[in-house]
């Protein structure tokens, strides 16, 4: 446990500065600013619903969690309804923080691209091997401590180089919300956007789902594990909420700089079409300011990468360790055997995180896939394990599971190139140029199913069995682990 979460020793100065790096990334960075550029501050949803995210995971799940001396996310899972099918939680968990890894290393290969003109295989594989290489040998220790270092650079390196980007000649001062040189034929303020109501199911959609799908990620809960008490686990949530929240406004601030540029006076020499929206921080960086400056900046951009690149192949590989290698398949394993086959795990996923943002060009893509899938998948069980244990079981957990993931694959992935089967309200035709959209909030709809369902089901054979205890194949009225910690906790 001492690599894994620190001795349970992170107070909570480190605490604070911990949560609030691992979820200010490269991708939080780059991505707050093009979406201000893409659809306005409305759609920009990331700063303040992660904040909320955090802030609800303070009040629902970290003293809890952290009261019960949990290792991993997963534990109360493998508790509740068995190591190997606990374990099938692992992969919508294990998939979305390897493409947020990736995401984030593949935005700081574009950012290195442009300023330093670095290739992004280098600049992703330099960057991988020194989060590795600190995180290999001193586990959660060494990735808190400089999170510290990392969030202090992100800050004073994005607040500097604000000034210097004020003061170009080629930014219109004072900044426009409306009539801004990027978009001159709009009726309203692209700076602030619009929700239309064809619009409004999306826009919903995606704001629930990553308030509650912001909860179940180990990044997140390994901060909350290693607090020094519950009450540290809870007090760190609720300013790590502040801080994600306070770390966009710089991000936010040069998307508007951004879009008050006539970047055809620039060194750049051409507007910025949407496929630049990505790369909007490096290149206010490099053409608005001096290159002192930009490389302040980039400074900033590439600790954001370090401080969530190292704690998101942390947690993945704590959780394979733990509750594959450790609860499957090698529950006898000394600590040392552990301890080595953690180090092997960090080693080879950060090899797979780095080949995926080297060889895949939608990265970012791939990850929404996945953080929906957490969302979906494994949010539901992660509420009723942790507050409803009583109304699950193991057969209302597979019926729940296996018909939100077969709802959500028949709702179509324009990422993934195909369209809907399952055609919701407000269906979006594809077109000779794009693949369908679902307008309806569809993502909210099959978790609520996976939810409703594992109720219903866990209800209806737990009547079953008591009648026919001989259909009990899978021995789910046999008191459990976690049923007898809830029990202990209740008479005390």
């Amino acid at each position: 446990e001492d690599m894994m979460l620190a001795g349970r020793d992170i107070n909570y100065v480190i605490g604070v500065f911990t949560m609030t790096a691992t979820w200010v990334g490269g991708g939080y960075i780059n991505g707050t600013t093009e979406a201000v550029i893409k659809n306005g501050l409305v759609w920009t949803q990331a700063p303040f619903c992660y904040a909320i995210s955090l802030a609800l995971g303070g009040f629902f799940f970290a003293k809890k969690m952290r009261k019960r001396k949990f290792v991993t996310m997963l534990d109360p899972l493998q508790l509740k309804y068995g190591e190997r099918l606990g374990a099938l939680f692992y992969i919508p968990a294990f998939s979305g923080e390897i493409l947020w890894s990736a995401s984030i290393l593949a935005a700081l290969g574009t950012s290195l691209r442009v300023i330093c003109g670095l290739t992004d295989t280098v600049s992703i594989i330099v960057s991988a091997c020194i989060a590795m290489t600190y995180t290999l040998f001193g586990g959660l220790y060494s990735v808190a401590f400089t999170d510290i270092f990392q969030l202090f650079c992100i800050f004073i390196g994005l607040i500097f180089s604000i000034p210097f980007m004020l003061q170009s000649e080629h930014v219109t001062i004072p900044l426009k919300t409306m009539n801004v040189t990027m978009f001159p034929d709009k009726d309203y303020s692209p700076f602030l956007g619009r929700v239309q109501g064809r619009d409004a199911g999306v826009w919903v959609d995606y704001a629930i789902m990553m308030i509650f799908g912001g909860i179940p990620w180990q990044a997140y809960f390994q901060r909350v594990l290693s607090a020094r008490s519950p009450k540290v686990a809870q007090v760190l949530s609720f300013f790590g909420a502040f801080g994600c929240f306070s770390a966009a406004i710089p991000s936010v601030i040069i998307g508007w700089i951004t879009m008050n540029t006539d970047w055809m006076a620039t060194d750049l020499k051409q507007s910025l079409v949407k496929d630049d929206y990505k790369l909007a921080v490096p290149l206010a960086l490099l053409y608005l300011t001096h290159p002192a400056v930009a490389f302040i900046g980039l400074g900033a951009v590439s600790a954001a990468v370090m401080s969530s690149t190292d704690s998101s192949i942390l947690g993945v590989s704590t959780m394979f360790t733990r509750n594959v290698f450790n609860k499957v398949f090698m529950p006898k394993a000394s600590d040392k055997v552990t301890m080595w086959f953690l180090r092997g795990t960090v080693f080879i996923n950060t090899i797979i995180a780095m080949l995926i943002a080297i060889f895949v060009k939608s990265v970012y893509g791939l990850y929404l896939i996945c953080s929906d899938l957490v969302f979906i998948l494994l949010f539901p069980h992660l509420v009723l394990v942790a507050h409803f244990p009583k109304r699950t079981n193991k057969y209302g957990m597979i019926a729940g599971f296996g018909l939100a993931f077969f709802l959500r694959v028949l709702a179509g992935e324009p990422v993934l190139k195909y369209n809907a089967v399952l055609k919701y309200p407000y269906y979006q035709e594809p077109t000779e140029d794009s693949y369908g959209v679902q307008k309806f909030p569809f993502r909210i709809l099959c978790m609520l199913i996976n939810l409703i369902t594992t109720i219903a089901v866990s209800y209806l054979t737990k009547k079953l069995i008591k009648k026919r205890p001989n259909l009990d194949v899978l021995e789910t009225e046999k008191q459990n682990d976690y049923e007898q910690m809830m029990m202990k906790e209740l008479k005390a």
